[in-house]
C-alpha cells in the first residue's frame, strides 16, 4: 500500500521570495522585486476563493464573500500602488547617502561587483564566475528536465524520493533534489540553514506528530485537515507567533537605533570615510551625485498625485476598503518608509514585511467583521509596497553613488522597470495559476503565506476565540522564545551569540514542510566542504554556482508551464512503496 500523500516541494512564497523578505533579506542580501512586493504569494493570493475556502467558509471572521479572484485588476492595482514609494524619499537621498554616510551593504556589494567588471584586476575573476554560472545553469536546467519525465502523477518523481525511509517521508523529511533550494542554501549562512533545519525537526519531527495524537481531545476529530480549528491552526499561528516575535523585536530595535542615530548625526559627519570602494575621492562622488539633481517638486507632486489616484481607484476595486483607510495608509507610509530605509541602510535588514503586518492588524480591526479581512489585506499591500520600494531605491542610490551613476537616470530606470514589472509579473502569475494547482496545501505549490496572511487578518477581526485548544498558550511560548533569542543574540558575546538560532528562519518550515530544509543544508554542506578544500576559490565561485543552480531550475518552470497548458503530462510515474507491497520496493508506471 502506497504511503500517504505528503506535501511536495516547499514553497517559500515565490521560491525563496517570501523568505527573502525575512531570512534571505537579513542574511543573504537579497532585495524584493515586484514579484515579491506585489504579494502574489501572500496578501493578493490570500484574497482568492481557494484560500478563503481553505480557512473554512463557516469560520468566524471569514465572512461570506470576503474574497476576490485574481484577474486583470491586479495590473491596475499594482500600477496604482507601486510607484508611490519611488517618490516618497527622493528629497532625503542626500541626507541618507552623503550626510549620514549610511553603508547600505546590499547596494555597496552591487557596486563592488559592477566596478570589479570594469577593472583589469577583475577580468579574470569575472570570466571565471561567468563560466561557473553558465556550467551550473545548464546542469540545473537539464536535471530539472530529466526529473520531469518521472513526475507523471501525485507524489511521483525524484521530488518525492524517500531519502531517509518512508516513515520520515510521511513527515516531509527527504531530499527532494530541488537545486533551487540547494543554491539558496549555498548563498545563505550556515546559521540560517541550521535554523531552518532546527525548525523542521521541532515542528514536523516532534510537535505535529504529538498534537496529531491529541485529535479528538484538543480539537475535533471530524474536521478537515486544512481547517484552522485543527492541526493546521497550530501550524499557522505558531508560525505567525515566531515571525511576529522576531519581527516586532527587530522593529523596536531598529526604530530605537534610528532615533539614536539621528540625534547623533552630527557625529557621523566626522566619521571615517567610506572605504568600501577606495577608487575615487568622496568629494568627486558627492559632486556627481548632487550635480544631476532631481527637483524636489517632482517628488512632492508625484507622491500627492499618485496618492490621490489611489484614493479613488482602490475603493472602486474593493468596496471594503474605504477612501479614508487609503488616506490613513498613505499618511503613515512615508514615516514608516523612512524608518525602513534608514534601518536598511544601517543594518541591511528590510522590515517592510513587519510594517505591513502592523497595517494589516490595524485596518482589519478598524474595518470590523464584515469588511476587516479584505481591508486588512489590501492595506497591508499598500504599506508593504511603499515601504519596501523606499528601501530598495536607497540601496540603488548607494550603488549609483559608488559607481558614479546619474541619480536621474536611476529614477527613470526605476519607473520603467516598475511599469514593466506591474504588467509582466501578473501575466506570469496568471500563467502559474492556470498551469499549476497553486495554493493547494497537499500539492507542490503550497504558497503557505497566503494562508498565514488571511488568518492574521481574521485574527485582527475576531481575536483569539477561533484558535484550537492550547494553541494560544503555545503561541505565547514561541513569541517569547523569539524575543528571548534576539535578546541573547544582542547581549551575549559573539562567540556565544553566533550559535543562537534565528526564529524567523525556524518559522518557515512550520508550514512549508521539512524537505526544503534538507535541500538548504545540502547546499550549506557543499559550501563547507568547498571552503575546507580551497577557501579562496570558494569565495569567488560559490555565488556564481549557486546563482546558476537557482536560475537553471527556475527557468525550467517556463517550459514546464507551457507543457502543462498544452495538456502534455510526464510519461512516467516513479513512486516508492513499502517492500511488502512490491518485490522491488519501487514501481514505475508507464503511460
Amino acid at each position: 500500500m502506497a504511503a500517504s500523500p505528503v506535501p511536495g516541494r516547499a514553497s517559500l512564497g515565490c521560491a525563496v521570495g517570501q523568505v527573502s523578505t525575512t531570512v534571505a533579506e537579513r542574511c543573504c542580501h537579497f532585495r524584493p522585486a515586484i514579484q515579491i512586493r506585489g504579494g502574489f504569494s501572500s496578501y493578493l493570493l490570500a484574497l482568492n476563493k481557494k484560500t478563503y475556502e481553505l480557512v473554512g467558509e463557516g469560520t468566524e471572521g471569514n465572512s461570506p464573500g470576503s474574497y476576490k479572484e485574481p484577474g486583470v485588476w491586479i495590473i491596475g492595482f499594482l500600477l496604482v500602488v507601486s510607484f508611490v514609494g519611488i517618490f516618497s524619499l527622493i528629497p532625503l537621498r542626500k541626507v541618507m547617502i552623503i550626510d549620514n554616510k549610511l553603508p547600505y551593504p546590499s547596494g555597496t556589494a552591487t557596486a563592488v561587483l559592477i566596478n570589479g567588471f570594469h577593472t583589469t584586476h577583475g577580468d579574470a575573476k569575472a570570466k571565471q564566475q561567468v563560466d561557473g554560472f553558465t556550467k551550473y545553469f545548464a546542469m540545473s536546467f537539464l536535471w530539472s528536465f530529466f526529473k520531469w519525465f518521472y513526475s507523471g502523477g501525485d507524489n511521483c518523481g525524484f521530488s518525492q524520493f524517500p531519502t531517509f525511509g518512508l516513515s520520515a517521508w510521511k513527515r516531509t523529511f527527504f531530499f527532494d533534489f530541488g537545486l533551487t533550494y540547494v543554491g539558496a542554501g549555498m548563498i545563505c549562512s550556515h546559521l540560517v540553514n541550521l535554523s531552518v533545519l532546527l525548525g523542521a525537526i521541532l515542528s514536523w519531527g516532534v510537535m505535529w506528530p504529538m498534537i496529531s495524537n491529541m485529535k479528538g481531545d484538543w480539537y475535533p476529530a471530524d474536521i478537515p485537515e486544512s481547517s484552522m480549528k485543527g492541526l493546521q491552526g497550530y501550524k499557522a499561528f505558531i508560525c505567525v507567533a515566531l515571525i511576529l516575535g522576531d519581527g516586532l523585536y527587530n522593529f523596536v530595535k531598529i526604530v530605537a537605533f534610528t532615533a539614536r542615530s539621528l540625534v547623533e548625526k552630527t557625529k557621523l559627519k566626522n566619521a571615517e570615510k567610506d572605504e568600501a570602494i577606495p577608487l575615487l575621492d568622496d568629494t568627486h562622488r558627492n559632486e556627481i551625485f548632487t550635480r544631476d539633481s532631481i527637483p524636489t517638486w517632482v517628488a512632492y507632486y508625484g507622491y500627492c498625485g499618485l496618492s490621490a489616484a489611489a484614493v479613488f481607484v482602490i475603493p472602486s476595486m474593493f468596496r471594503e476598503m474605504k477612501w479614508y483607510y487609503v488616506i490613513v495608509a498613505y499618511l503613515l507610509a512615508p514615516i514608516l518608509g523612512f524608518c525602513n530605509a534608514y534601518g536598511s541602510g544601517l543594518t541591511d535588514m528590510g522590515m517592510a514585511y513587519n510594517y505591513s503586518k502592523v497595517a494589516l492588524f490595524v485596518l482589519a480591526s478598524l474595518a470590523g467583521k464584515d469588511s476587516g479581512v479584505v481591508a486588512g489585506l489590501v492595506g497591508c499591500g499598500l504599506v508593504k509596497s511603499l515601504v519596501s520600494m523606499s528601501a530598495d531605491l536607497m540601496q540603488d542610490f548607494k550603488a549609483g553613488y559608488l559607481t558614479l551613476t546619474s541619480p536621474r537616470s536611476m529614477i527613470i530606470s526605476q519607473i520603467i522597470g516598475t511599469a514593466m514589472g506591474c504588467v509582466i509579473a501578473p501575466l506570469t502569475f496568471f500563467l502559474f495559476l492556470n498551469a499549476f494547482d497553486v495554493g493547494n496545501p497537499e500539492g507542490t505549490w503550497k504558497a503557505p503565506y497566503a494562508l498565514v496572511y488571511r488568518n492574521m487578518a481574521i485574527l485582527g477581526v475576531e481575536g483569539f476565540s477561533a484558535l484550537p485548544r492550547h494553541c494560544l498558550e503555545m503561541c505565547y511560548v514561541f513569541f517569547g522564545f523569539a524575543v528571548a533569542a534576539n535578546v541573547m543574540r544582542d547581549l551575549l558575546p559573539q562567540r556565544y551569540s553566533r550559535w543562537i538560532p534565528l526564529p524567523m528562519a525556524m518559522a518557515v518550515p512550520f508550514l512549508a514542510g521539512a524537505s526544503f530544509a534538507i535541500d538548504m543544508c545540502v547546499g550549506s554542506l557543499v559550501v563547507f566542504t568547498w571552503q575546507m578544500m580551497d577557501r579562496s576559490k570558494a569565495e569567488v565561485m560559490v555565488p556564481a554556482v549557486a546563482s546558476g543552480l537557482i536560475c537553471g531550475d527556475g527557468l525550467w518552470i517556463f517550459p514546464e508551464s507551457l507543457l502543462a497548458l498544452a495538456k502534455i503530462d510526464p510519461p512516467m510515474c516513479m513512486e516508492f512503496r513499502p517492500s511488502h507491497s512490491t518485490s522491488f520496493g519501487m514501481s514505475t508506471l508507464l503511460r
